[in-house]
């Protein structure tokens, strides 16, 4: 019978679905464009904002400076986008995993695995995070409330990726399809609203910050606030390597459709990045990381109600009109995809941590598919470990961003490094000059890669370490370190479990000594204690421990009466413990008897499901669980299916 919580459990998740072909999904790379690229597209989302508040705080000197802090951005997420291009036609499974693993070594592959899952549990809290300010932008009412709403969107996302639903492919593609369009068509119409003279100004324009600081006066000085302001804007390279793993998701041939995904992607996000940069810069769009340090023109502060929202939600009120359906449906496009995001990051964070625990890094039980066929596990903790970071950052994108990039830096430098090192082998033992031509462009494009990326990493970290881009480096490394420490264990157990021609385990023993457990003589005891006659052991006993000296007593004479033909022993507990004084009268029947076997009947009654568990102590599961621990012990469980409350057709049918 289903018990309360089982019965919940349906209700959440729902039936469990039998096991099918197991056929992964293919796309054409028309659908699989948009579907892959979709946290690469979010990034637009809060990548822009990262850059203004930066610039913000050395007025409209700083603020000029946003499109040519795009321009480098966008020239080193096509760099890094090329490189990827190469280095999938070499490692065309795995992705970034396995191009730091096969050319680094295990420990590589094992932080940049680390690295990926940090950045995933970043993906789905920085983009919920993002979600609630676009939702606040639509519905006003939120606003305070961006927290909650990001949790109850987490909580909607969890259940929903634990019943397997969402995963509609198509939908996905159109909704995407949709966000480049609308953004596509705002970035043009303020284009030529921006020539023709017809450009509005943002609601923000005109906004200052309280504690600004003076613009730079020299060349140095504009370089280092550049370079903040690039290390706020690198957030625009996360998700780019996402097609690189997809390629057995992608329809035969599966590399070239790869390639053509990227180079699109690539295209397309080089596109909506410089012209939002550009239009943000030309309406005067501001934000700030507190709405306490704004000041309107006037000097005041800015009230409540006119907090600027999002830069793509400023620039399409500035294009269409702050009431016009075009702006709302801009808007919404974004919100919607910054879902599709979070829930993009559910699927790729259960396909890396199953092959994790299919490599032995991570338990078992991590590439177990649940009653949905989704991997409920990974699905859980993904869940948790995003709801700790939105409760511990209160759902502040910008604070989460600053986090956020360390990781994806880290891991897109050790893939790049181990692509760099197989580049310089095949470049030693490709003959022909075309091919090692061919080989040498593909070195030096990963090796400018790799020197982009680590100097961007070097700044991104460097510049925001007192903003706390230190905390993803200790998450990665224990997350490494745990990792490793899982995948010794597995391998020690599997050379101790390993057979061997002269191996002891199978000898048979010399003798065997049964104990039965007794806690008073009733009908599970009687049979535990036939089974145990049955089996012949050598010799055979029954153990009660003495923790009440009246009901020992009882049960001493009721087994006189009884005329049991099993000798019983008494041993004293004068500290009420019925586990310990058993254990060591085990041991020292173990210690009299070398290569020999000591046989444990536990006799147990097994109630009902539910509130009657509650009424009972479990004192033989707690006893089982220590004798598990104790060489030369087995446990034989002796059950007794009480069959309280049921009718007499299902005591029969339960007998059977």
């Amino acid at each position: 019978m289903t018990t309360v919580l089982s019965s919940l459990r349906r209700l959440l998740v729902g039936r469990p679905v039998a096991s099918g072909p197991g056929q992964r999904t293919v796309l054409p790379r028309t659908t699989a464009l948009p579907v892959h690229s979709s946290n690469a597209f979010s990034s637009l989302a809060y990548a822009p904002d990262e850059v203004i508040l930066t610039l913000v705080t050395a007025g409209a000197t700083g603020l000029a400076l946003g499109p040519v802090v795009g321009i480098a951005v966008v020239a080193i997420m096509l760099l890094i986008v090329l490189a990827f291009r190469a280095a999938v036609v070499a490692v065309p499974r795995g992705g970034i995993y396995e191009m730091a693993r096969t050319n680094l070594g295990p420990r590589s592959g094992v932080v940049a695995s680390s690295a990926l899952l940090v950045d995933l549990v970043f993906t789905v809290a920085v983009s919920l995070a993002a979600f609630a300010q676009y939702a606040v932008a639509l519905f006003p009412v939120f606003r305070g409330h961006r927290l909650p709403v990001a949790l109850a969107a987490l909580l909607l996302l969890v259940l929903v990726c634990l019943r397997g639903a969402g995963r509609g492919r198509r939908m996905t593609a159109v909704l995407v399809s949709v966000f480049v369009v609308l953004l596509t068509a705002t970035i043009a119409v303020g284009v030529v609203q921006d020539l023709t003279g017809g450009l509005a100004r943002a609601q923000s324009a005109g906004y200052t910050v309280v504690d600004a600081v003076a613009a730079p006066a020299t060349a140095l000085g504009v370089g280092l606030f550049a370079l903040r302001a690039f290390a706020a804007g690198s957030a625009l390279l996360t998700g780019v390597e996402a097609p690189v793993g997809a390629v057995e998701q992608v329809r035969r041939p599966s590399v070239p459709g790869v390639r053509w995904i990227l180079l699109c992607m690539a295209g397309t996000m080089a596109v909506l990045t410089l012209g939002v940069m550009h239009l943000a810069q030309r309406t005067g769009v501001v934000v700030a990381l507190d709405h306490d340090l704004l000041r309107t023109p006037g000097g005041n502060p800015v009230p409540d109600e006119l907090t600027p929202p999002p830069v793509v939600a400023q620039i399409a009120a500035a294009v269409f009109g702050g009431q016009a359906p075009w702006t709302t449906l801009v808007v919404a496009s974004v919100a919607v995809l910054l879902l599709i995001a979070a829930r993009a990051a559910f699927a790729s964070f259960p396909a890396l941590t199953a092959r994790l625990a299919e490599g032995g890094y991570l338990p078992r039980h991590f590439k177990s598919r649940g009653d949905r066929l989704v991997q409920s596990w990974s699905v859980i903790c993904l869940g948790i470990g995003a709801a700790v970071l939105l409760l511990g950052f209160e759902a502040n994108t910008a604070y989460l961003v600053q986090v956020y990039v360390i990781g994806v830096f880290l891991a897109f430098s050790l893939a790049l490094a181990g692509m760099l090192r197989l580049w310089r082998r095949r470049l030693a033992h490709t003959p022909g000059t075309r091919g090692r031509a061919l080989v040498r462009l593909r070195l030096v494009l990963t090796a400018a890669a790799l020197g982009v990326t680590v100097l961007a990493g070097v700044v991104v970290f460097v510049t925001r370490f007192a903003s706390g881009a230190w905390v993803a480096l200790p998450a990665i490394l224990l997350g490494a370190l745990l990792m490793g420490r899982i995948h010794a264990h597995y391998g020690a157990v599997a050379a101790e479990l390993a057979p061997a021609e002269d191996d002891d385990a199978r000898a048979l023993p010399s003798r065997v000594h049964a104990t039965v457990v007794v806690t008073s003589l009733n009908r599970p005891t009687l049979r535990a204690l036939a089974y145990a006659r049955a089996s012949r052991p050598g010799s055979l006993e029954a153990v009660v421990v003495d923790i009440e000296r009246e009901q020992t007593a009882a049960l001493l004479a009721e087994w006189e009466r009884a005329a049991v033909p099993v000798p019983l022993t008494v041993v004293g507990s004068p500290y009420r413990d019925a586990v310990t004084p058993l254990v060591r009268h085990l041991r020292r029947l173990s210690g009299r008897r070398s290569h020999g076997l000591t046989m444990v009947y536990l006799p147990e009654y097994v109630v009902r499901p539910g509130w009657r568990t509650l009424l009972h102590n479990r004192a033989a599961s707690r006893l089982r669980s220590r004798l598990q621990r104790e060489p030369g012990v087995m446990i034989a469980l002796v059950p007794w299916q009480v069959q309280d409350g049921l009718r007499a057709g299902d005591l029969g049918a339960n007998s059977r």
